[in-house]
């Protein structure tokens, strides 16, 4: 793994929250200076929030492009290596003698 992708899901989480935050600022704004409308009744807060949110989703989406192909590359990665160690651990125990059973006699089967 490359230092570029080694980080790369805490670097599109991070990118993604900034994108978020500056949504957030500019729906914040636009809402003070009355550009968009300041909700209903006490839903300010609320109301900004969502704006945010479906501002920032394509935007995340466009301008992250590069990040989240960095980041699913990571996670491929590392579920290839966790199946390349499971299947060693399966075949070390595939190798494995299992234990006889003791010699004095044969297990009964069937009644007295």
């Amino acid at each position: 793994m490359s230092t570029s992708t080694s980080h790369a899901t805490l670097r599109y989480t991070t990118l993604r929250i900034g994108v978020f935050v500056g949504c957030l600022l500019v729906a914040g704004v636009l809402a003070h200076f009355g550009v968009i409308p300041a909700g209903v009744g006490a839903s300010n807060g609320i109301w900004v929030v969502l704006v945010a949110l479906i501002i920032s989703a394509p935007l995340s989406y466009v301008l992250l492009r590069k990040q989240r192909d960095a980041m699913s590359e990571q996670i491929v990665d590392g579920v290839g290596k966790a199946k390349e160690r499971l299947a060693a651990n399966q075949a070390q125990e595939d190798g494995a003698q299992p234990q006889s059973a003791p010699r004095g006699g044969s297990p009964r089967t069937g009644s007295a």
